[in-house]
């Protein structure tokens, strides 16, 4: 995490999906993912709502602009929230309480599990016979 006169920049994950984010003050909140806005690059609201909810909940006003990449897009809009919740963190410290509350500084630590030897997935075995 870095902190410059200019922005503050934090990385957020989920899955393989990796989030660089960089906040600015601003009078009204914007975001630009992968230079398009959030409205554009995420499929559904619920995502675009998921990507914004540190800034809902402490009702902050931010420039964000995001790079993101791997995942699908659910797992990046909570790459976005992970990285921004990091990024309102470093910036103004009294907030962490309020945004470790509601989970969004915890990094999801789920993944998809390797496929292993002698198994058709993860833990799916072939099927037995007895006959």
């Amino acid at each position: 995490m870095t902190k410059t006169d200019v922005y503050t920049e934090a990385v957020g994950r989920r899955k393989t999906a990796t989030a660089r984010v960089r906040i600015e003050r601003a009078k009204a909140s914007s975001m630009t993912v992968n230079d398009k806005s959030a409205d554009a690059y995420f499929p559904l609201e619920s995502m675009v709502k998921t990507a914004f909810a540190p800034l809902q909940v402490l009702g902050v006003a931010y420039a964000v602009s995001v790079h993101v990449q791997g995942g699908g897009h659910k797992a990046q809009a909570e790459a976005v929230r992970h990285g921004l919740s990091r990024a309102i963190t470093e910036l103004v410290p009294e907030q962490r309480k309020d945004l470790k509350v509601r989970g969004f500084l915890k990094r999801d630590p789920r993944a998809k599990e390797r496929k292993k030897f002698g198994l058709k997935a993860a833990r799916r075995a072939p099927q037995w016979s007895k006959r």
